[in-house]
């Protein structure tokens, strides 16, 4: 089993192991300061999927912080990522990091979103029901780097 993750708070977890496919979208709470609300990593949660599962390896888009997000955008996302490298570690999954440029790339995957929710339609066409709507672009990335991830050498 391959785990594919697009990390992010609209991010989301792929199992992959070449036939079945089963995503869950990236386990995070509600925090609240002042009059705004923020999505929060859930390491429990998302332990908890992890080990539901013999993952046999593990892909990690590799991404930072994006220019022009604020401060609180950047740290939310730092959290968020040192949260996910931490589950991962403890609950034994091997992972690699790879960049967006490389898996899209050997993939054939358009830069925008809209774009990697039509190439996993047309590379996985009987799971194409998981992405369906705009906002489920994590989902059809999570489960792009997990089809590449399965498909990668493991030297």
């Amino acid at each position: 089993m391959i785990l594919g993750i697009d990390p992010g708070a609209s991010g989301a977890l792929a199992f992959y192991d070449g036939d079945e496919l089963l995503i869950y979208d990236m386990p995070v709470h509600i925090i609240t300061k002042g009059k705004t609300q923020r999505k929060r990593f859930d390491p429990y949660c998302c332990a908890a999927i992890l080990r539901q599962y013999d993952v046999t390896a593990g892909w990690v888009e590799q991404v930072s912080a994006q220019p022009g997000n604020g401060a609180a955008a950047a740290f939310t996302y730092g959290w968020m990522c040192g949260g996910l490298e931490s589950v991962l570690a403890c609950c034994n999954v091997n992972f690699t990091y790879v960049t967006p440029q490389k898996w899209k790339k050997t993939l054939s995957v358009p830069a925008d979103k809209d774009g990697a929710r039509m190439r996993a339609s047309q590379l996985m066409p009987d799971h194409a029901h998981n992405w369906s709507r705009k906002k489920d672009d994590g989902r059809a990335e999570a489960s792009l780097i997990a089809l590449y991830g399965h498909g990668a050498p493991t030297n």
